[in-house]
């Protein structure tokens, strides 16, 4: 599948657009990355979207401006009132409800409320263990879909981290970042889904290169270790589940 970012090169296109993702972005882009997982989605207007996760909302935003859907804007680490500034200041406060959530201690939503759980480079942080996917596929209705764009690996290091990504390989790190491969597995025991799409990502480079072009200090510490990478060891991950 070829995929054309448009919606992304265009924002970007502006230097002031620009200026707002470097401001935004929490890791690798998230706008870049939202775009290619929803281009296997046929997402429309009249969908209902839980964007878990969120952070500062670029997902989200693409979501708006790019389908028309209504976004629950749903995240642990930014305020809902801060985001709720942000989508007035770029015109999304109609269609986007920022809302604060925790995603290992439930969500304050109806059963089978959302279209669409969509989740861009967040959802490793909270969902490696068996728990975490069975207790939110309730809340997306029959024929719906989970959709989930994480970091990850090529393979599992396991035991044999090379040698030049041991100084970057901590705790939180070795918990979160798996292969394709860990992910499916872990995914397969849960009941009530089917998975769909599973691969890993055409945007991996350009939406890390455009990371490590932002002020943010966790880009700047990343600029050391997607050296020492070089490449070699590090990619995207999209998985797609049909709730059934």
């Amino acid at each position: 599948m070829n995929i054309i970012y448009t919606f992304t090169e265009q924002f970007i296109s502006n230097d002031r657009n620009m200026e707002f993702l470097k401001s935004t972005m929490m890791g690798p882009n998230a706008m870049r990355i939202a775009e290619e997982l929803a281009s296997y989605l046929d997402i429309n207007e009249n969908m209902r979207i839980l964007d878990l996760g969120c952070g500062c909302g670029l997902s989200t935003l693409l979501l708006v401006k790019k389908f028309g859907a209504t976004v629950f804007a749903a995240d642990f680490w930014i305020s809902p009132t801060e985001n709720y500034s942000r989508f007035q200041s770029i015109g999304i406060d109609d269609k986007a409800v920022p809302i604060y959530v925790d995603a290992t201690k439930g969500l304050p939503f109806a059963n089978g409320y959302f279209d669409l759980l969509f989740t861009v480079d967040a959802y490793h942080y909270f969902g490696d263990t068996e728990e975490i996917l069975p207790s939110l596929i309730h809340y997306i209705k029959k024929g719906g879909y989970i959709a989930v764009a994480i970091p990850g690996i090529k393979c599992e290091f396991g035991e044999n981290v090379p040698e030049e990504m041991k100084p970057f390989w901590l705790d939180e790190v070795a918990r979160t970042i798996h292969s394709l491969d860990w992910w499916k597995e872990l995914w397969s025991k849960a009941e009530g889904i089917e998975i769909v799409d599973a691969r890993e990502m055409n945007c991996c480079k350009q939406a890390w290169d455009e990371w490590l072009t932002s002020p943010n200090p966790y880009a700047r510490e990343d600029i050391k270790m997607m050296e020492a990478e070089g490449g070699k060891y590090f990619n995207l991950l999209q998985l797609i589940a049909k709730v059934i």
